[in-house]
């Protein structure tokens, strides 16, 4: 973590100095907003989190809760969003609290006394095997208040305007009378708690995000709709600590039987556990009693599918009873047939355009991808670093990743609700369970060419960053102290965008196709650094250059790296130590990047969106075509 950049800091580098709005923020909701955020939720916050990083744009989130959520539905918690917590800088806190996910069990019918289960399989968990972040379950609530802590610590000090409901808006078209203020979404607004409490209101706003859940009333003021249906099955769900003589409590199992099915989920705190209990097909007429069943017939249920095991269950901490559902809204902006000229001023994230089961652990990993996927584009566009167009690849994007989630979801449904006589391999589910590891894990997202993202045409470059797909992290070494880190963990979730120059043979100093191109980059007025960066911010502000060399630590001088790397920022001016990597192995960094992935010894330019996700791949020599790429998607200084 760096700090002091701006001076002594002698509490704590998290709190970062207010700025913006974020200096004497009103505690009204004001009447002008540049983003209205509906719903706390998992997008919500995350997305508040990254706009609190633009301390210039007006942000508020309100909720109809009065307080903070204090027992959250979803606890499934992918590797993609650990490492999305990195960036937030909360990672390390929260695994130390959540339960890891090491391994999955998976029981079945006792060939010989098919009304007992039997293990039949062990296997090791997917999240270590793909990524260097573990698979974890943690409370939902837990995740909203670490995104709260990261929104209220950043410049623009954004917390949640609680009591407060969303009861409809309107979108005033361009020209027109109620546009003219710049601020053309008018929304209305009721109090829900307090001496306030009934009081209705409107407020404007330039942009509104709705993350206000499956009922979303975001959703049914734009006029979007829910595309699919209800399967005819049904599940209870519930949060219990229990006395059990089954022998895999605290590992992740599904179990199949004669009697149904379950999906059992440690939970973290290492007493409480999650079930989810098959309870049947559901008859056409039955309108929904299903969802009254009680707490008592979904224990007994779980115990006959666990048997020979019991549960003596001493405490309920939350129940519920679901139908499964595919759903996906058929557009996730406002924008009038589709027009993709038109400029997109409403939103809908998360489970307000996309639900499905929550045995897959995706609805709040996929609701946050939304959020981190917006946030930035919404801070690039309303600080004027970007044009509105951009805008529009938000539901480009994502609508094809929810249908992608549907379609994983409805198979891995259909799986888990399977008779006995129905499985013709007893390894089938744990084969399909890490053969297809690579989805939930939430590290399958390819976008495609756009304003945002180049093609393939120098792929080969770097074979090990694929285009569209987040930055997999490798370890290197700093130049500086030859400490090893994660080249990706240093990417914060502060909105800028990485550019990663990966050196051709010579070392620092001497002359080279990424010294000329550190030359460009850092002095010609065609490069981004000189066309993007806002007139009186740091050199580093928008773009945050770094360069990787291929010898070991200790045999480059810091010193002699060309000063893009090596840029002077902050009110002091300060020298940043931290842009010039090694990627040499080394005693304490055994492996090379280069090799890892797949990156030419000639050099490359690789870049990194602010949300992650790799934009370019280039040579070091194709200065014109890197400064052509970000002049499709920025406005001048």
């Amino acid at each position: 973590m760096q700090f002091h950049h701006h001076g002594y800091v002698s509490g704590d580098p998290r709190v970062l100095p207010a700025a913006g709005v974020g200096i004497d923020r009103p505690e009204e909701l004001p009447d002008e907003i540049d983003v209205l955020i509906v719903g706390s939720g998992p997008a919500g916050m995350l997305l508040s989190a990254q706009l609190s990083q633009y301390p210039d744009v007006v942000t508020r989130i309100i909720e109809r809760r009065d307080g903070r959520l204090v027992l959250g539905q979803a606890d499934g918690i992918q590797p993609r969003s650990v490492e999305t917590f990195q960036a937030f800088g909360f990672a390390e806190r929260i695994i130390a609290e959540a339960y890891n996910i090491g391994y999955m069990n998976f029981w079945g019918p006792d060939p010989a006394d098919p009304q007992n289960i039997i293990r039949t399989s062990r296997t090791e968990d997917y999240g270590y095997k793909i990524s260097e972040f573990p698979h974890l379950i943690v409370n939902q609530a837990r995740v909203l208040d670490y995104f709260a802590e990261a929104a209220a610590h950043g410049p623009g000090r954004i917390v949640p305007d609680y009591g407060i409901e969303f009861t409809g808006l309107t979108v005033h078209e361009e020209g027109s009378e109620g546009a003219a203020s710049g601020y053309p979404v008018e929304v209305r607004v009721r109090y829900t708690a307090g001496e306030r409490a009934g009081e209705e209101r409107t407020v404007r706003a330039k942009y509104v995000a709705g993350c206000d859940g499956a009922r979303s009333g975001v959703r049914e003021a734009i006029g979007r709709k829910h595309i699919g249906a209800m399967a005819s099955h049904a599940w209870g769900v519930m949060d219990v600590v229990v006395n059990t003589d089954f022998p895999d409590w605290r590992t992740k199992c599904a179990i199949n039987s004669e009697a149904g099915n379950i999906l059992h989920i440690p939970r973290e705190g290492g007493y409480l556990s999650r079930m989810y209990i098959d309870l049947g097909a559901v008859a056409e007429d039955d309108d929904h009693e299903v969802r009254k069943t009680p707490i008592e017939a979904i224990i007994a249920k779980a115990n006959d599918i666990l048997h020979p095991y019991t549960l003596d269950v001493r405490q309920v901490a939350w129940f519920s009873v679901y139908e499964v559902g595919h759903r996906v809204t058929d557009h996730f902006d406002d924008r009038a047939n589709d027009d993709e000229d038109a400029s997109p001023r409403v939103f809908l994230t998360g489970d307000a355009c996309h639900t499905h089961s929550a045995k897959a652990g995706q609805g709040m990993n996929v609701s946050m991808q939304d959020g981190f996927n917006l946030g930035w584009k919404l801070g690039s566009v309303v600080s004027g670093l970007a044009p509105a167009s951009l805008l529009s690849t938000y539901s480009a994007e994502r609508q094809p990743v929810a249908q992608q989630l549907i379609d994983f979801d409805r198979e891995w449904s259909s799986l888990m609700a399977r008779k006995p006589e129905e499985i013709s391999d007893p390894q089938e589910l744990a084969t399909f369970y890490l053969g297809t590891a690579e989805f939930p894990s939430g590290f399958m997202t390819q976008y495609g060419p756009s304003m945002i993202t180049g093609d393939a045409a120098h792929q080969e470059l770097a074979t090990g960053f694929p285009i569209g797909k987040r930055f997999k992290s490798s370890q290197v070494s700093f130049v500086c102290d030859g400490n090893v880190v994660h080249l990706g963990h240093h990417a914060k979730a502060d909105g800028r965008w990485r550019v990663y120059a990966f050196a051709d043979a010579p070392a620092a100093g001497e002359a080279s196709a990424l010294t000329d191109w550190a030359e460009w980059m850092a002095t010609a007025p065609e490069s981004p650094v000189s066309r993007f960066t806002p007139a009186g911010a740091d050199v580093d502000a928008v773009f945050d250059v770094k360069a990787i060399y291929q010898q070991r630590h200790d045999e480059l001088d810091i010193t002699r790296a060309p000063e893009a790397f090596r840029p002077k920022t902050g009110p002091l001016a300060l020298m940043d130590w931290e842009k010039v990597f090694a990627a040499g192995p080394s005693v304490w960094c055994p492996t090379d990047i280069f090799e890892e992935r797949g990156i030419s010894r000639d050099g490359a330019v690789v870049v990194v969106r602010p949300d992650g996700y790799v934009a370019h791949v280039l040579p070091l020599t194709a200065t014109a075509e890197l400064g052509e790429f970000f002049a499709g998607q920025m406005l001048e200084r």
